[in-house]
């Protein structure tokens, strides 16, 4: 049963994945004094309430396009209109920044993130994250869920962390990688992964599923999450939506649902 609702999953991450790759995806575009933002698909639940106030605050509107960060900067990449990009690490944000893409200026640390372990609520599984700890043994047959390990950036810190735990070898073969953290945490929500590694952000949004433990801080690099004003923004309240980002308004907000404020 896992195996075919996995797989019927997978085939739809496949195929949105081939549309984004292909360029047969269109993405989001802001209408006239919309302010576009290009997310992390990880931020979702903060930056929508977020949103919402500033909206409310100011009748202004903004929208956000959610994916992973590697596939909103190659989007921004091949001319995505974009006004404000906010990448989930900062390898995205200095490739983007490398093609002469952001205004440099306004480039901030803005938020940090921690990587669980998660499975689904009712799953009673005691797992403590440990050198050479067994998750492939409480995996037996099944996979785990992770976003791309290669390209997205909550992929990229579940992998390096498994190295680092001396576990990759042991895992590798059994990960079911997702187009984003998102994805992955959908998963283990609906059951067809027994586990999943997500941000702590993921598993708070979701009441699906549990952390079953925290990776330690000096397994990976530190979660940073770069936001910027993109240079070819033409609009001028960009800056003011990025500043209130950094609001003692939008702290709280952000800290519900996990992450730390950085600036």
């Amino acid at each position: 049963m896992f195996r075919r609702r996995f797989c019927k999953s997978a085939a739809a991450m496949l195929v949105g994945g081939a549309l984004l790759a292909s360029g047969t995806s269109k993405p989001l575009q802001a209408q006239s004094n919309e302010i576009l933002v290009f997310a992390a698909a990880s931020m979702k639940t903060a930056l929508d309430d977020i949103v919402k106030e500033w909206q409310s605050e100011t009748g202004k509107t903004v929208k956000v396009s959610y994916a992973g960060s590697s596939a909103l900067a190659k989007q921004i990449e091949a001319g995505a209109p974009a006004d404000i990009f906010i990448s989930a690490d900062s390898d995205w944000m200095n490739y983007v920044a490398g093609k002469n893409l952001i205004k440099s200026a306004t480039r901030i640390d803005l938020l940090g993130n921690r990587i669980v372990l998660v499975a689904a609520k009712d799953d009673k599984t005691a797992l403590k994250i440990a050198p050479g700890f067994d998750l492939a043994g409480a995996l037996k047959n099944d996979r785990l869920a992770m976003a791309n390990v290669a390209s997205v950036p909550a992929g990229k810190y579940g992998k390096e962390a498994l190295e680092k735990l001396g576990v990759w070898g042991a895992l590798e073969k059994k990960v079911a990688q997702a187009d984003d953290v998102r994805a992955a945490l959908l998963l283990v929500s609906r059951g067809e992964a027994p586990f999943g590694i997500v941000y702590a952000t993921d598993a708070a949004a979701d009441p699906a599923v549990r952390i079953v433990d925290t990776f330690p801080l000096d397994s990976h690099a530190p979660i940073v999450y770069p936001a910027s004003v993109l240079a070819a923004s033409k609009n001028a309240d960009a800056e003011a939506f990025l500043a209130y980002l950094r609001s003692a308004k939008a702290k709280p907000l952000f800290e519900k649902q996990g992450f730390s404020v950085l600036n």
